[in-house]
């Protein structure tokens, strides 16, 4: 078993595809065929299906995908540690939820690029549950999540809070109270963003029963709102992003509370200079 047939069943998972795994990894798609029957003979097991010229993931596959995983990123671990005092370099993957990512990241990540031409930064987004799920896989080295909750093998630190901000179109009027928001449509990201769920907690203590309409992309649900068909409660660096020529107004209620987000990272992920560098940029970003 090698390195490079560890590198080669990850990648051609990650592409769906033989072809596309060679593109990545730059070599001929007959190589990974033939290095990935020798790990199957080696294993004694299949890892792919092989439908037509597809490839479909054997539960055996799945199972040794996450070694496969873990042994590469210890494998990088290993190669920073021998190396303590070069600056940041290599990869970086760091997830985000929306809010995060479109609202608070842009400016950091260019700051962070420019600072540490070295690192190969990639971004995604997701749920924050799945953020969390990729990090204690090490399918990730950083999330920044709306969350406080403990995850076995994970570390955690407060970045910075988000107040929130209940937006309406202008055409709607002044709005002063949950009971202002009754017969209007709300577009909110769907069940299990605890923006949404600080919004529903707060209707519910005024006993305002309100449906909401579920919309995964803050684009979609600024657009709904700016052309006069709704509402929505926004974290404040969402806010500020579409607030420009967007034809609504922002309303700030005491009840409607900030909510923290939060930088993740695996306990056993070793040292990461990159993911330090990144580390400290942010709370220097959002200090006070």
């Amino acid at each position: 078993m090698e390195l490079s047939q560890l590198r080669m069943l990850k990648t051609v998972c990650e592409t769906g595809s033989i072809a596309r795994a060679a593109e990545v990894l730059h070599c001929v798609p007959s190589n990974i065929t033939a290095r990935l029957k020798s790990l199957e003979r080696e294993l004694g097991t299949p890892l792919f299906f092989r439908e037509g010229r597809g490839l479909r993931v054997s539960p055996a596959g799945e199972v040794f995908l996450e070694y496969a995983t873990k042994i590469l990123s210890l494998t990088e671990e290993a190669r920073r540690a021998v190396a303590p005092t070069r600056a940041p370099s290599g990869p970086l993957r760091i997830g985000a939820i929306e809010s995060s990512a479109t609202g608070r990241l842009p400016q950091l990540l260019a700051k962070y690029h420019a600072q540490y031409p070295q690192v190969s930064l990639e971004l995604s987004t997701g749920t924050w549950a799945q953020l969390l799920d990729d990090i204690q896989h090490h399918r990730l080295d950083g999330v920044i999540v709306a969350v406080d909750i403990e995850r076995p093998g994970l570390k955690r630190a407060v970045m910075y809070r988000e107040d929130l901000v209940l937006i309406a179109s202008e055409s709607h009027g002044p709005l002063h109270s949950a009971a202002d928001l009754q017969g209007k449509a709300i577009f909110m990201w769907p069940t299990g963003c605890p923006y949404r769920l600080a919004l529903e907690q707060w209707l519910l203590r005024h006993e305002q029963v309100q449906p909401i309409i579920s919309i995964a992309s803050y684009g979609a649900i600024v657009g709904c709102v700016s052309a006069g068909a709704g509402v929505s409660l926004v974290p404040r660096g969402i806010y500020e992003q579409y607030r420009q020529g967007a034809g609504w107004t922002g309303y700030e209620f005491p009840e409607l509370t900030g909510i923290d987000n939060l930088f993740y990272w695996h306990e056993n992920a070793g040292r990461h200079p990159a993911r330090e560098a990144f580390l400290t940029m942010l709370q220097t970003e959002f200090e006070g």
